[in-house]
């Protein structure tokens, strides 16, 4: 079995089920702090395919484009985090 093989079998199939279930967690999560870490979610498992895209069309430019996703997901956490201890600070 080679790497693409693997990647196309066994990686795809198991990131598509997870995004489904995470994307059902984001819909009916029942707080917004259940949602938030869903779309982080959500965004390592785009971080990973589009991995798998730069791996399989042998092309690096990708990889640039997936470190920035995370910058900005990692980033867009952090300020969520900090909102909420400011808000609970205050109540």
């Amino acid at each position: 079995m080679s790497l693409y093989d693997f990647l196309s079998y066994v990686i795809m199939p198991a990131l598509s089920i997870a995004t489904l279930l995470v994307f059902y967690r984001f819909i009916i999560g029942p707080n917004v702090m259940d949602r938030v870490v869903a779309l982080e979610l959500l965004i390592s498992i785009g971080i990973a395919s589009i991995t798998i895209f730069s791996i399989v069309s042998d092309n690096a430019t990708f990889l640039d484009v997936a470190m920035i996703l995370a910058l900005i997901a990692f980033l867009g956490t952090v300020a969520y985090s900090y909102y909420i201890e400011k808000k609970e600070k205050n109540e």
